[in-house]
């Protein structure tokens, strides 16, 4: 494990070595760490690199964030987005130098990210739509303001994605959720969007249709 590199983070290597290897980058959400995504990694497809990152915010006593969620004296949630487009560009730099210390197809780069992460990888996709293959968000919402403005449809031509959410979620709302389909849709973006009936988190049938969607669009 090379941990020299911009993030801190675990890597499972593949279970079946090709030349170049797809990359499966997983970012945790708000308060979690880099174990977290990582718990699904031996029941993620042989065939990829998987690299679990723990985002670069400290939040104690264990947890860690992509950028800082601030509350107002209505307790009216805001986010810190200045802190999100550095993290946005520090995942870049990170998939940069993965590409470099690991045999990574560059062609084949995947963002499974899980709330804040989520966010996130959609920032990254829409910024960077060049470097990323694919993107799975879970319990996330896109947030355009933190990506990139310019992105065009021959850009994001290649991209595909998968988005779920939590029909019960409180951390987020369905309806936030919603949204994202309905826009990467509308720029000709291949997306499969899944709801489920529980709260903030992954059920098992989610994870079993993410595993089907990677097994289609690899």
């Amino acid at each position: 494990m090379q941990n020299n590199l911009s993030l801190y983070h675990l890597v499972r290597q593949p279970k079946v070595k090709k030349d170049k290897n797809p990359l499966l980058l997983l970012l945790h959400g708000y308060g979690s760490n880099e174990e977290d995504l990582f718990s699904f990694a031996e029941q993620l497809p042989d065939e990829y690199l998987i690299v679990s990152a723990r985002a670069p915010y400290s939040l104690p006593p264990y947890g860690n964030a992509w950028y800082a969620i601030n509350f107002d004296a209505g307790m009216n949630k805001f986010s810190d987005e200045v802190q999100a487009v550095a993290s946005r560009d520090l995942i870049l730099k990170f998939i940069d130098e993965l590409i470099e210390a690991y045999p990574v197809d560059k062609e084949k780069i995947t963002l499974i990210g899980f709330s804040q992460g989520a966010i996130l990888s959609y920032a990254v996709a829409l910024t960077y739509p060049q470097k990323i293959q694919r993107v799975a968000a879970l319990s996330g919402y896109l947030n355009t303001e933190i990506a990139g403005k310019e992105y065009t449809k021959d850009e994001l031509a290649k991209l595909r994605l998968f988005i779920s959410h939590g029909t019960a979620d409180q951390v987020i709302p369905v309806d936030w959720a919603r949204k994202a389909p309905e826009f990467f849709r509308n720029l000709g973006i291949e997306t499969e969007y899944h709801e489920y009936p529980v709260g903030h988190g992954v059920a098992p049938q989610n994870f079993y249709d993410l595993l089907s969607w990677m097994e289609k669009t690899a």
